[in-house]
Parts: structure tokens; C-alpha cells; sequence
């Protein structure tokens, strides 16, 4: 008999609802059940994708014994913290301040008030490698509880006290300059891993806003190792296992240092970032294999994580027929079957598809050589080799597109939507790929249309369904979408939202007391603590989105409100960058934007003129720091933006408006001399 969570749409919290656990959403019935029952709640926090919440799943929450023990001591509820994620901040805050560590599954206890006093992650169903059981562990907080109230009392206060504290602030204001930039990235080159590129060691992720980083410090200083950086991990990512290289799109992480062995979930925002880092690093170098890896990966992303109406979904999940990564390795016999054995001996030489396997007796496809030397090695020219892997590839994806899939989650989020759309919109403008800017505007226009209600940004839409009122990642996320669209389509329909979005940015989650964002809105649901993040951990956080989108729209609209926040939020924040460089990838991005010399170029001429597109499709060409791109119809009163007044087309002719560190040049009509324009900037030391 299905439990509680039948009735829910996360396909997370769904994965749940036959468990012979009487589960609970967070809710306040829960919260009141606990209360009057007096018993203490077991909170469960993960997603659709997380390998070892599965495993906890079916070791503990499928077996009678164990759920029949939840069920008599504690009120159980269960959160998707992709739904959630205040929530699963605030816990898991308390999680690590307990136990030094956190992730998911995690596990805390708390008091009928909602307060937490113990907690976990992973807890096996036997003792195991020094964890205790999950039956000890139910068994222990329940004697706790019952026998020393006092004590979790006590103990939960303290902890309230100790996160508060830890909630309210980053220590006194400081000015933010570039010699904060340059601390950060001698910390990133002290971490950084030169053999196998990225930072540090096991398990190893993509930390594409600290690629940011460095690309930015790169185009700031012209320094080569900063780019070597870049350039080496993102080579070394798009030719470890951690890469589709069928499909398109990266896996989660890596659970080695050498990008091979992935935890093999896809995650929207992971692919967001990632494509977005190399769209970046291209415009760069101009290294077409990073053009290639962008293009596969956003290829993937519309492929199979875009929805009917043009949303996209958060995730696939990383187990199939019960095994994680079964559906992307494979054997030498199955390369054969599907190739046979002509191309498969170059194919499994390629790819290292060997015999023993190198994940569980299976092979993940990686690049371990150079492909222009094993073609020499096979006397083959290159552009045979790559056009007989271009050919295998293929044949082996429609092989596996028979295999039993991954569960996709097919939840949208506004908050990682938002990411995915400005990549799409900003890689469509800088590669000359009109369907990735079509694909941001149709998405955007959905999220607007299915997830804003009575005036309202909302954060979950799922079976035509949008709830959960939306978070400050939310809002800055979207918003900064929203600019890019603009700037890659001229369009100015996009601004009335940009605006909206960055009032409602300040109005709910704007402290003027404390001067600094909140994750959740001032009137949001009241949780122990009131959530706030400011570092930039697998995602950007809520404050990094937000100063970016206010120095961003507070340069376009010369909003001086904007400006002001932005300035003050650096500020606030600088103490803890200082101290930890590398957990703050975004916003020491947004510092350096904002020390930047300010480029603007506005373009005024009629949109379906192909001589705008021409006009347009320069600014994008190389990677610059600060740069502001707006345009109008040359009919078109645009009102606010200052940029395009008094602006109009030269002779009936679509017209370029460039300045630079507050000072314009003439306008020009001529493709040529604009690009001209752009490269005597990238040669100014200013």
C-alpha cells in the first residue's frame, strides 16, 4: 500500500511512496504530529539521481524490520532537496557543524520542534567500515531522547545559536581590488593538479566557476599559465570517462583523480556550467576541439533533458537495470557485435575498451592517448581515424539507445533552468548557432509563463504543475538569463523582466539592516535558521547570482540603487574570500567584472536585417571581461536603458555604438571596422 508521498510529484520523493515507511513530506502535519505525539522526527534528505540514496532505500527504508522501528519511534519525513534546497541547507549545515562531513542521503534528528540534534549521512543496514548500523543508530536517538530530553534539548540549542551565528555574516566590510583576485588565483595554482589538470585530488570535480577564474585573471593579465590551467583540465575532462562520448554531456563528478571513473548522474546544471566553461575557453583560443566538446554537450542537453513546452529537466539518474553505469560501459564482444571487428580493433584501441574492464569487469569510454598517434601506431591517417570513430560513435549510441535508460527526473527547476538558458543563449550568439538562441527564448517564455503566479516567481513545475514559492537562485539565475537573451538577440521585450526580476531580488531577499541576501524571501517559511549561503559550491550561489545580476542590469539601466547593493555585497563578502578564495569561483568573477573597464556596444537596426546579426555576432567573437551588449528596432522607443538614446541607424543602415571606459567612438556600419574596433580593445592594457 503506498504511503504519503503517492500524492507528490518529485520523482525523488515518488521513488519513495511504496516503502513500508509511513512517510511524510515536509509539511505541517508532519511538523504537528510530531509535536503532539511528542516523538522526535527522522529527516530524510536526497534526490533522484544520488547513487547511495538509492542503496539506503533499498537496504533500509524496503525492509519491514527497520521501517516497522521508524514507524513506532520517530514521525518520518522526506525531502527532495532539489525542491527543497532551503531546507537541505539549514540541515546539512547542521550535519556538518556535528559531524565535520556531510552529502546525501542525509539523516538528521530533530526535536518535535524542528530543531536538529543528530545526525548522518549514509548509514548501512549492518556495522560497516566503522559506521554503525541504521538499527543502532535508530535505537541510540530514541534512548537519547526518551531518557536524556534534557540533554538534546541543550544540544539543539547550542547548535541553533552556532549556525545563527555562522548565518549572520562574513566578518567587517572590506574594499575589494585586484589584489584580491591575484591571492585567489595564487591559492588556485597551489591546488591545482598539472597532470591531470582541475585541483586537487580524489574524487575530483569540474569547478567551472573557478576555471572562471582564471580565464578572467588570463584576459586580465595575459598570463599563460592561468590559461594553460583552463585549457589542460578542460582537455583533460573531455577525454576522461567522465564525458559521454557517445551521448554528449558530463557525469557528475569523477571518484578518481584522473577524470576517469565518474558517479555516472547527469545533472542539468553541471552541463550548463561545463558548456558555458568551454564556450568561454573557445572564444579564448579559438582551439576548436573546445568549440566541439561545447557543441556536443548543449547538443545533448536539447537532445534529452529538454521538455515538449522547452523547459529543462533536472537530471538522469546514474543506476540502470540496478547497477550504476551499466548503460554507458561496455565490453569488448558488445564494441564487436554492434562495429564489427574492421572498426571495432581501432575503436577499443581508442577508447581503451579492454578485456578485464576498468569499472566492474566493464569499460568506460575514455581518450588515454593522443587519437593522431594511435593512428600512427595503426597506420591509419588522421582524418581516417576520426572519421571512422565520427561513424562508430554513432552506431554504438543507436546500440544503446536500446538498452534499459537511466530514470530522468523530469522536475524543472527555475534556478538550474536559468543557468542551462543563459548558456544556450550566450554559446548561440559567441558559435554562430541560431537553434541555441531560439531554444533560450522558447525556454525562457515557458519558465515566465508556467512558473510565475499571482505576481510570484515559483521554483518547481512538474505534470503541469508549478509549486514551492521560488528562492533568491531562483530569481538571480533567471534574471541573469533573461540579460543574456537580451544581449544575444537585441530583442528589448526581455528587459521589463530583467527589471522585475532584479526588484523582486531586492525587495524579498534584501536585508537593508544587515546589508547583505538572504536564500529565502522575508516572508518565507520559518525555519530554525533563516538560510544563507554564500558560497559558490557545485552551483553559483543565490548572493553570487544576485550581486552579478544588479552589476549587470545596474550598468545597462545606470540603475545607481543597483550599483550600490552590488558594491556593498562585494564588500561584505570580501574578509571570507580572502580567506577561502576557492569556494567563492562566481563572485570573485563578479569582483573582477566589476574592476573591469567597462565595454558597451548598442546596436540599432532592424532585427531581421541580416547586416545586425553580422554587426552582433562581432561582440561575441572574443572573451571579454565587462562587456554590455543592448539594441533596439530602428523604429523602437526603448525607454530606460541609456545606452540607446538618441541612437539611431545611419543612413536607413543597422549601426554599431561602441565606448569604452565611459568614452564612445563614432558609430559604424561596416562589420570590419567594428571587429577592427574590438581588437585595438583587446590590445589596450587599460
Amino acid at each position: 500500500m503506498p504511503n504519503r508521498l503517492a500524492k507528490e510529484s518529485s520523482p525523488y520523493l515518488l521513488q519513495h511512496a511504496h516503502n513500508p515507511v509511513d512517510w511524510f513530506p515536509w509539511d505541517d502535519e508532519a511538523l504537528d504530529l510530531a509535536r503532539s505525539s511528542n516523538r522526535p522526527i527522522l529527516l530524510s534528505i536526497g534526490y533522484s539521481a544520488c547513487h547511495w540514496c538509492h542503496v539506503m532505500e533499498r537496504e533500509s527504508f524496503e525492509d519491514p524490520a527497520i521501517a516497522a522501528i521508524m514507524n513506532e519511534r520517530f514521525v518520518n519525513v522526506k525531502v527532495d532537496r532539489e525542491e527543497r534546497p532551503d531546507v537541505d541547507q539549514v540541515y546539512m549545515r547542521a550535519v556538518q557543524a556535528i559531524t565535520g562531513q556531510g552529502g546525501w542521503p542525509l539523516t538528521v534528528f530533530l526535536t518535535p520542534g524542528a530543531e536538529p540534534f543528530y545526525g548522518g549521512t549514509y548509514f548501512p543496514p549492518e556495522p560497516r567500515h566503522g559506521l554503525p548500523s541504521f538499527r543502532q543508530v535508530l535505537a541510540g536517538v530514541a534512548r537519547a531522547y526518551a531518557e536524556r530530553p534534557d540533554d538534546v534539548v541543550r544540544n539543539a540549542t547550542e547548535l541553533r545559536r552556532t549556525l545563527g551565528l555562522a548565518a549572520s555574516g562574513g566578518g567587517a566590510p572590506q574594499n575589494v581590488d585586484l589584489g584580491l583576485l591575484e591571492e585567489a588565483v595564487a591559492a588556485l595554482a597551489r591546488q591545482y593538479d598539472p597532470v591531470h589538470g582541475g585541483f586537487g585530488g580524489a574524487p575530483k570535480f569540474p569547478q567551472t566557476v573557478t576555471l572562471e577564474v582564471l580565464l578572467r585573471h588570463h584576459a586580465r593579465t595575459d598570463a599563460v599559465h592561468a590559461l594553460d590551467m583552463v585549457v589542460h583540465t578542460l582537455r583533460s575532462m573531455a577525454r576522461g570517462g567522465i564525458r559521454d562520448h557517445l551521448g554528449g554531456g558530463f557525469h557528475r563528478y569523477s571518484v578518481d583523480a584522473r577524470w576517469l571513473v565518474p558517479h555516472f548522474e547527469k545533472m542539468l546544471y553541471d552541463n550548463a556550467l561545463i558548456a558555458q566553461a568551454y564556450v568561454d575557453a573557445f572564444r579564448a583560443t579559438r582551439d576548436p576541439e573546445l568549440r566541439e566538446v561545447a557543441e556536443h554537450t548543449l547538443d545533448y542537453v536539447l537532445r534529452d533533458l529538454r521538455s515538449p513546452e522547452g523547459g529543462f529537466y533536472a537530471a538522469r539518474d546514474a543506476d540502470s537495470d540496478g547497477e550504476e553505469g551499466r548503460y554507458y560501459t561496455w565490453t569488448p564482444d558488445e564494441v564487436a557485435d554492434v562495429l564489427g571487428p574492421e572498426r571495432a580493433g581501432p575503436f577499443v584501441r581508442c577508447y581503451d575498451v579492454a578485456p578485464a574492464g576498468n569499472f566492474e569487469g566493464r569499460s568506460i569510454l575514455h581518450l588515454p592517448h593522443p587519437i593522431d598517434a594511435v593512428a600512427a601506431s595503426l597506420g591509419l591517417p588522421d582524418e581516417g581515424l576520426d572519421a571512422l570513430l565520427r561513424d562508430a560513435r554513432e552506431a554504438l549510441l543507436e546500440a544503446r539507445s536500446r538498452r534499459e535508460p537511466p530514470a530522468r527526473d523530469e522536475k524543472v527547476l527555475t534556478a538550474w533552468n536559468g543557468l542551462a538558458l543563459r548558456t544556450l543563449a550566450e554559446a548561440g550568439a559567441a558559435l554562430g548557432k541560431p537553434d541555441y538562441v531560439r531554444a533560450a527564448e522558447t525556454g525562457a517564455g515557458f519558465v515566465l509563463d508556467a512558473l510565475r503566479r499571482d505576481g510570484r516567481l515559483l521554483r518547481v513545475y512538474k505534470d503541469g504543475e508549478a509549486r514551492v514559492p521560488a528562492f533568491l537562485e531562483d530569481h538571480a539565475a533567471l534574471g541573469n538569463a533573461l540579460l543574456s537573451i537580451h544581449e544575444a538577440t537585441l530583442d528589448p521585450r526581455w528587459l521589463a523582466e530583467v527589471r522585475w526580476l532584479a526588484d523582486r531580488t531586492l525587495t524579498l531577499f534584501y536585508d537593508e539592516e544587515a546589508a547583505r541576501f538572504f536564500d529565502t524571501a522575508h516572508d518565507a517559511e520559518r525555519l530554525f535558521v533563516r538560510p544563507r549561503d554564500p558560497m559558490d559550491n557545485a552551483t553559483p550561489s543565490g548572493n553570487s547570482l544576485a550581486l552579478e545580476l544588479l552589476g549587470r542590469a545596474g550598468h545597462l539601466f545606470d540603475d545607481a540603487r543597483y550599483h550600490e547593493v552590488a558594491q556593498t555585497g562585494m564588500k561584505g563578502e570580501s574578509g571570507a574570500m580572502r580567506r577561502f578564495p576557492t569556494a567563492f569561483g562566481r563572485l570573485l568573477s563578479v569582483v573582477d567584472r566589476s574592476l573591469a573597464p567597462p565595454v558597451e556596444l548598442a546596436i540599432v537596426g532592424d532585427r531581421t536585417d541580416p547586416r545586425t546579426g553580422d554587426l552582433l555576432a562581432v561582440a561575441f567573437e572574443r572573451y571579454q571581461r565587462n562587456l554590455t551588449v543592448t539594441g533596439s528596432g530602428a523604429s523602437e522607443d526603448v525607454e530606460g536603458v541609456p545606452l540607446l538614446a538618441g541612437r539611431s541607424p545611419l543612413g536607413g543602415a543597422p549601426t554599431a555604438y561602441l565606448c569604452r571606459g565611459y568614452a564612445c567612438e563614432l558609430p559604424v556600419t561596416e562589420v570590419g571596422a567594428l571587429r577592427a574596433r574590438f581588437e585595438a580593445l583587446a590590445g589596450d592594457p587599460r
